[in-house]
């Protein structure tokens, strides 16, 4: 662990049994171990890809940690397996947790990628990250949050959640 806080950026979604609940659940066990700085709003959207599935909830938080890439992304792990998701990547889940930024750096490891490989082209991800870190820039195209929020697509079936 480094002697200075880094900053991160999760996104969290659920589209299984009670989907706020299940991200309110995973904010607590994140919490434990991290420092929550902002958290975004709650997001309804369409899955991405081709299954048939449920709709995501999802939001972005903003976390302060003294835990290495790697070690941020074992907790991430370890908290969908203690909330029980299974499954291969891609099917419905009660809980997804991505590291999508740690810093400004640039990581590529058979385990770990970051910044997140597809977060720049997904409306569900930009969105919430965009209410809570507009001008963050991404390390590899130097665009910020907004900018990239501009050029993406289907940002129609992303939209903000009442609750119920």
């Amino acid at each position: 662990m480094g002697t200075e806080p880094v900053t991160a950026y999760l996104g969290l979604g659920s589209n299984l049994g009670d989907r706020q609940a299940n991200l309110d659940k995973a904010l607590a066990l994140l919490s434990e171990r991290l420092r929550l700085v902002k958290i975004s709003s709650i997001y309804d959207s369409e899955p991405v890809g081709d299954i048939e599935q449920p709709r995501f909830l999802n939001l972005v938080c903003e976390a302060s940690t003294f835990l290495p890439p790697q070690g941020l992304l074992a907790l991430a792990k370890g908290i969908e397996i203690r909330m029980g998701r299974t499954g291969p990547t891609g099917a419905p889940r009660i809980i997804d947790i991505d590291v999508l930024l740690y810093s400004d750096q640039v990581i590529e490891t058979p385990e770990l990628t970051i910044p997140h490989p597809r977060f720049h082209q997904r409306a569900f991800v930009l969105v919430p990250l965009a209410e809570i870190a507009p001008d963050l820039t991404h390390p590899v195209s130097g665009k910020t949050i907004k900018q990239l929020l501009k050029e993406a697509k289907e940002v129609q079936g992303v939209f903000k959640w009442e609750g119920g």
